[in-house]
């Protein structure tokens, strides 16, 4: 089985009720132009490059199209919305969806009270954040019950992008918010939460990172020389604390692909293709990657599908 952890659906319904409340953080256009809402046309399409590419799952989530508002209400039916539409879509699809819920962040009780909803009644293989919530980062303290009831029901999390280019008018200013800024986003995110202490605190958590973790296979050996600059003391170097978390394998270039095995380990891979923004052909490739990195069997097998179905119970 192969499954892919990290795909998109942006429903048409849930963008409108975005813009009505103000919007998304990246604005809803960017989850419009890509074709991948709930509509009958756009599902068939998915499934038939789901089916070239062979693959036979996909786990939809909403981010960074998220539902987070000042005003509670506001984010609270947002998030409701979106999950109930997921949830629809799981229903009618099961051979071919599983979702990650959302939450009306930063609002700390009615979030639980929307992950109780998710994962109890609506079926959720797991929740989605983005590393920013508004002005926020993920890893600040207001986020410790969350995270801890997460623990408590060793759920999955799925972090994505905020894609608010790490806040640098550089970066956005280059228009490299994505290509450049999400993987910063990453590997700051996963820093700072290492520097929090999340996953030693909540070690059941089980917390799924976007785009091979960023730069941070690439940098784990500068992380841990200098990790005294920025780690409390006696807390575990980077590279220790870097497996605590799951990785999806948006990249598709086989060298990465090699230094996060090699750095992280093959059991802390899943198989990601961030659609819609990788399609056609570069979905093929996304896919297909995997299996011309020059891995061995077992490991293949187990990015592009073993691993997630262990973590999601399939």
């Amino acid at each position: 089985m192969r499954i892919d952890v990290h795909a998109h659906c942006f429903p048409a319904e849930y963008l409108d009720r975005l813009d009505r409340f103000g919007g998304s953080a990246v604005g809803t256009d960017f989850g419009r132009r890509f074709n991948a809402g709930n509509v009958l046309t756009e599902l068939e399409a998915r499934f038939q490059l789901m089916d070239r590419a062979g693959v036979d799952r996909q786990v939809l989530s909403i981010s960074p199209q998220s539902p987070y508002f000042a005003d509670r209400q506001r984010a609270v039916d947002s998030a409701r919305l979106a999950n109930d539409l997921f949830a629809e879509l799981v229903r009618l699809h099961p051979e071919r969806f599983l979702a990650f819920g959302c939450l009306p962040l930063p609002h700390i009780e009615p979030s639980i009270g929307e992950t109780a909803r998710c994962l109890d009644e609506l079926g959720m293989a797991g929740l989605t954040v983005t590393t920013r919530v508004l002005e926020l980062s993920i890893a600040n303290p207001v986020f410790d019950p969350l995270f801890a009831e997460l623990d408590r029901r060793a759920a999955v999390l799925f972090l994505h992008p905020a894609g608010l280019a790490c806040g640098s008018p550089l970066v956005a200013g280059a228009g490299l918010t994505w290509p450049l800024g999400a993987p910063m986003e990453d590997a700051l995110a996963i820093v700072e939460l290492m520097k929090a202490g999340v996953t030693t605190r909540y070690p059941k958590l089980r917390i799924i990172a976007s785009h091979l973790g960023g730069f941070l296979p690439f940098l784990m050996r500068r992380l841990d020389h200098q990790a005294p600059w920025f780690l409390p003391a006696g807390t575990p170097k980077p590279s220790v604390l870097a497996r605590a978390f799951r990785y999806d394998t948006v990249n598709a270039h086989p060298p990465s692909l090699r230094c996060a095995v090699e750095t992280l380990g093959a059991d802390r891979l899943l198989l990601g293709s961030d659609f819609p923004y990788w399609r056609d052909d570069a979905y093929d490739l996304a896919v297909r990657y995997i299996a011309e990195s020059g891995l061995g069997a077992a490991d293949v097998a187990a990015i592009q599908g073993g691993n997630a179905a262990r973590l999601l119970g399939l």
